[in-house]
């Protein structure tokens, strides 16, 4: 039998924790993207929750009728818990009359490109060797990333709104 998936928006009480499992999860508590720093542990977004466990946590920022992505994170893959994560966010989006959501992710990330694509999301950008300045600011960047790729590049993903 499988554990259904809750999920709640973030509150202030979560503040402390969050910011533990983003340091825990992306080396920093600060996350920085299109040269732009973001504190999650003081972003919106939503966790969910299998049984009484965390099991996955999304935090976004809206500029412009935009929602950005800055953090997915879903504890055990393959599980739906991503899935979850991403409807919650499109359905906020189109409550706040959103034109698209974005994100941006790096080229070594095949999992997120393959995961959002899937979803309706499509390449708009890709910021080439973007993490030498990135890494000026969050030096934890590492220079190899998932599947052994150099870590260079931001790749922008967007899902326009209708």
């Amino acid at each position: 039998m499988e554990t259904k998936i809750r999920i709640r928006k973030i509150n202030k009480k979560d503040k402390k924790w969050i910011a533990k499992f983003i340091r825990e999860n992306w080396g920093s508590e600060k996350i920085v993207a299109h040269r732009k720093i973001f504190y999650p542990h003081d972003l919106p977004g939503f966790v969910a929750y299998t049984g009484k466990k965390v099991s996955g946590l999304i935090t976004y920022d809206i500029k412009n009728n935009n929602l950005e992505i800055v953090t997915m994170n879903a504890v055990v893959r393959g599980k739906g818990i991503g899935t979850v994560l991403l409807k919650a966010i499109e359905r906020t989006a189109h409550r706040l009359k959103c034109k698209k959501i974005r994100l941006i992710t790096t080229n070594d990330n095949i999992d997120a490109l393959g995961f959002y694509q899937k979803r309706g999301f499509v390449i708009a950008k890709i910021h080439k060797n973007a993490l030498e300045f990135s890494r000026k600011i969050k030096p934890e960047i590492p220079l190899v990333g998932n599947y052994n790729i150099p870590l260079r590049d931001e790749i922008e993903l967007e899902k326009i709104l209708r």
